[in-house]
């Protein structure tokens, strides 16, 4: 099991632009688990759907939708379930904080949007005939991450790995943690059929890729490119799982003593 849960880049500002896109995509998420069953209703209303931006698709009248172009910004608050949104907003506090910083507020949420506009339109452009919609922060937060790749490439990442019995956190540069995601992006919209629903790996091929080329037009003009890490990289510690005594639940957990991630 490879997961990472924090990076050792100290905060600079405090980052309200992040904060607000975390907390409005969790609270369309209630939203959406509040309707019950309309749930799947508010996909259909919200959500990007390929084929009607092309024209080879109509969407049945009753259903309320706006324009199909604004679909493409209302499709990056949407959510299709829990894994989906921890997933996202994991990745979006670890990594959004130091673009944050690095670009200013406003020029933060403005490429947000741009990235996972660009991240939409990989994805409707791979599958143009596509009656299934495209919801999810997926395709933005790709472009925060491409960011983060050029600006903070020897940044480490703490990584948690689980290896059977013995719980292991390694401190990983950022180029071979986002380096091998991006790597995994491409081998499987190879192995996929972009049309058919699942993950929109073109999506985050797309928004990757616009975050590492855009972000030399957004960024400050006295924030360099490819800073230095801010810890030794390979720094691994092992903790092994302690079983309580007159149980048969084992007690995991991990211990470096920080309190810098998004649980801490």
């Amino acid at each position: 099991m490879f997961f990472p849960y924090r990076d050792d880049n100290p905060h600079t500002i405090t980052p309200y632009v992040n904060y607000s896109l975390i907390a409005a995509c969790v609270a369309v998420f209630i939203w959406q688990l509040s309707l019950g069953r309309d749930g799947e209703l508010a996909v259909y209303m919200f959500g990007l759907i390929p084929g009607e931006l092309f024209g080879s698709v109509r969407i049945d009248e009753r259903i309320p939708r706006p324009p199909g172009i604004l679909t493409a910004f209302t499709s990056m608050f949407l959510h299709g379930g829990f894994m989906h949104l921890i997933g996202n907003m994991m990745y979006l506090w670890i990594f959004g904080d130091n673009i944050e910083a690095s670009l200013g507020h406003r020029r933060y949420f403005l490429f947000y949007v741009v990235c996972g506009l660009v991240a939409a339109a990989a994805q409707a452009f791979a599958a143009p005939m596509s009656p299934v919609p495209m919801i999810g922060a997926s395709g933005a937060i790709s472009g925060v991450l491409g960011a983060y790749l050029v600006l903070h490439p020897r940044a480490n990442v703490r990584v948690f790995v689980w290896l059977l019995i013995i719980i292991t956190t390694v401190n990983l540069p950022a180029w071979i943690v986002l380096g091998v995601w991006f790597l995994g992006q491409l081998m499987s919209s190879a192995a996929v059929d972009a049309s058919q629903p699942g993950v929109a790996f073109m999506a985050h091929i797309g928004g990757f890729v616009a975050g590492a080329v855009l972000v030399f037009f957004f960024k400050k003009r006295d924030v360099r490119a490819f800073e230095p890490a801010q810890s030794r990289a390979f720094q691994m510690e092992r903790r092994p799982i302690r079983y309580r005594r007159g149980g048969s639940v084992p007690r995991a957990g991990w211990g470096d003593g920080d309190r810098h991630g998004p649980w801490g």
